[in-house]
This record gives C-alpha cells, sequence and structure tokens, in this order.
C-alpha cells in the first residue's frame, strides 16, 4: 500500500527541487558524444571501466559515488502520484527504411545512434532531442534489468537516451541537471516474436565482435517502447555507466514491451568484448535514493492516498473521488429533504380545504357587472 500524504508544496517548486537538489556534475575532458555514455571512458590511471568492478568507478569518475545516481529500486508504494504528469509525445520516430542508421557493438552494450529528427515534445517541460538508444541484459539463466520494481528485476531493459533543446549539442547538455532525457522500458518474455525488436536483434551476429558496426534500415522506433506512453515513474537521476552524470531526469515505463524467449536469447548471447568474452550481464545494480523523490503519473488502485497537491491546493486529504461523492451525498440528501418537505407541505393544504371547520373557497372570473 502506497501514503497519500499533503503536501504543502506548489507543483513549480517541486519540480525545482526535483532538478535542482543534490544535482553534482562530475568529470571534465572526455568526449561526451552520443556513444561515449557507453565507449571506454578513461580515468586516472585506469584503462576503462567494466561490469566486473563497479565499486571502481567511484574512484576515476567521482559523480559516480554522488547521491543522485542510477539506476533505483522503485518501490511502488513509496512512489508519489503527480497528476502534472502528462502522456509522453514523440514526434519524428516513425523513420523510413531509406534512412541507414549506425549499430555498434561497444564492448559495452550494443548501441543505435538516432537522428535528431526524433523528439520528445509532451510530458517535459521542455523539449528533448534523440542521440541513441542502447539495452542492458543479463544472462541465459538471469534477469538483466538495470532499474528493479519492488526487488524484481526484469528480462532486460531498453534506454532512449535525448538531450535538452535549450543546449546546443549533447556534448553542451550531458553535464547539466536538466540535461537528458532517457526513457526506459522493461521487457520481458512473452508468446510470440516481437518485429520492432527484429529490426535490431537480426543484426547482432553482424557485429559480434567489439567496436563492430553494421548500417541498418530505418524502422519505427516507437514500437520499441510500450503502447501506454502515459503510465511511468519519473525521477533525477544519472547515467548508469561512467562517467556517471547526475543530469537525467528518468522516465520508467509502468508497462513492459514482450519479446519471445528466442529473441530474448539471441540478445543475452549474440556479443562479446574483449578479444571473446560473451558480453552479458551489463546492468549496474540499484543505488541508494537517498531521500529523492520517486513520482508516478498513475495511481494504483492498491494505493492509499499519496499525491503531489496541485498550485493552491489545500492540505486535504481528500481527492477526486472524495471530493465528487461527498458532493453527490449532499445533492441527494437536499434533495430528499426538498421532496419530503413538498410532500408534508402538499397534504398539510389538502387537510385544511377539506377541514369542516373552513369553507371551500370558490373563485369566480371577473365580469363587467363585478368591475363596474
Amino acid at each position: 500500500m502506497r501514503l497519500r500524504v499533503s503536501l504543502p508544496v506548489p507543483i513549480p517548486v517541486l519540480v525545482l527541487i526535483l532538478a535542482a537538489t543534490g544535482r553534482a556534475a562530475a568529470g571534465h575532458g572526455h568526449d561526451d558524444d552520443g556513444e561515449s555514455l557507453h565507449s571506454e571512458e578513461r580515468g586516472p590511471g585506469d584503462s576503462h571501466w567494466s561490469y566486473e568492478e563497479p565499486e571502481r568507478w567511484g574512484k576515476h569518475y567521482l559523480a559516480c559515488s554522488g547521491t543522485m545516481q542510477s539506476p533505483i529500486n522503485i518501490e511502488t508504494e513509496k512512489t508519489i502520484f503527480s497528476p502534472q504528469l502528462r502522456p509522453i509525445q514523440l514526434s519524428g520516430y516513425s523513420l523510413p527504411a531509406s534512412k541507414k542508421l549506425k549499430l555498434k557493438n561497444n564492448g559495452h552494450t550494443v548501441v543505435l545512434e538516432l537522428p535528431e529528427s526524433l523528439a520528445i515534445t509532451g510530458g517535459y517541460a521542455q523539449q528533448y532531442r534523440a542521440v541513441q538508444l542502447h539495452l542492458h541484459w543479463g544472462s541465459p539463466t538471469t534477469a538483466g534489468s538495470e532499474h528493479t520494481v519492488n526487488g524484481k528485476r526484469f528480462a532486460a531493459e531498453l534506454h532512449v537516451v535525448h538531450y535538452n533543446t535549450k543546449y546546443d549539442s549533447f556534448k553542451a547538455a550531458v553535464a547539466q541537471p536538466d540535461g537528458l532525457a532517457v526513457l526506459g522500458a522493461f521487457l520481458e518474455v512473452g508468446p510470440r516474436e516481437n518485429p520492432f525488436y527484429q529490426e535490431i536483434l537480426k543484426h547482432l551476429r553482424k557485429i559480434q565482435g567489439e567496436d563492430e558496426e553494421v548500417l541498418v534500415p530505418g524502422f519505427n522506433i516507437a514500437g520499441l517502447l510500450p503502447d501506454s506512453l502515459h503510465l511511468y515513474f519519473r525521477y533525477n537521476g544519472s547515467l548508469t555507466t561512467p562517467p556517471c552524470f547526475q543530469s537525467v531526469t528518468w522516465t520508467v515505463f509502468n508497462q513492459t514491451v514482450m519479446l519471445s524467449h528466442d529473441q530474448i536469447s539471441v540478445l543475452v548471447t549474440s556479443l562479446q568484448y574483449d578479444y571473446g568474452k560473451p558480453l552479458q550481464n551489463n546492468f549496474r545494480l540499484p543505488q541508494g535514493l537517498h531521500k529523492r523523490w520517486v513520482l508516478a503519473s498513475f495511481e494504483p488502485t492498491f494505493s492509499r492516498e499519496r499525491q503531489v497537491p496541485t498550485a493552491g491546493q489545500t492540505s486535504s486529504s481528500f481527492h477526486a473521488g472524495d471530493v465528487l461523492a461527498v458532493v453527490f451525498g449532499v445533492l441527494f440528501a437536499i434533495t430528499a429533504l426538498a421532496f419530503v418537505f413538498y410532500v408534508y407541505k402538499h397534504r398539510s393544504q389538502n387537510a385544511r380545504l377539506d377541514s369542516p371547520t373552513k369553507s371551500k373557497v370558490i373563485y369566480t372570473a371577473a365580469t363587467t357587472e363585478n368591475t363596474a
């Protein structure tokens, strides 16, 4: 069960708090193009970072030891319902086959570079342009999503990376507190093949080795995301790999995307790194929340009414359903009382008219003789 608390904080102030509190940008001098999110970022005295030794990340990339790191475990009963979170709206996500996209094995994941014509146009306070998408997965026997929900890890996770259009480029935005927006979607095993993911998976054998790449035809990128883009969690966090900049406003969708068992198998067994090692379990464990708020655009039925108040809203704990119930209850009571009063008054009048102590009054129309 989730608690609903009445917070006397107007939503603009809440947004500012979420965007600014505790943010720390660390690390400079990196080649911060879209691909570098999962490239071999070098630190002092370190050849490159590895999923095998995540405890070393903070020694060479200071932000990786920050207090607003990602991923996190989303505890649904502790999330805060925010009706101000509007549905995610996308633009330009359907690409023609004639548009060629670079698909690369960079030794940490598979990256699909995206044209900047793809954009988030709704669901955020500002617009964001796409840069790339990549995936995180486990092994043939273990799940590999980065975010977890109530401790549950999913088979894999998709991340679509965007940068804020208020900045001239991804490089200029990547270390800014409001620089990036990442859409995250959980992948699960389903009964049938997913045709959109097949547009990526069918090429993985061509880029089996580290740093291999191939051009693939464009397709509907939106098909990689869930159908329900209005149901999601929102929090402020970081890149999940070095340099771990705390510059990401995360959207993690509540609805999962289904792939066939064979497709998940292809994802977790096709790629290699470091001269033939299987590229598996490329996910970071959940990081501490450190008093951050996790908002939800929806309110599950088991919720106990924890909600962010709108601007100017009082501290009342009533929500829309409670208010409507009270209003209709009052209207019904007033109507019932009016009906009872009408019946009582009508019967009283009839009783007086039929009373033997009073003569019945007969009205006649006025004539000329009467009024002359």
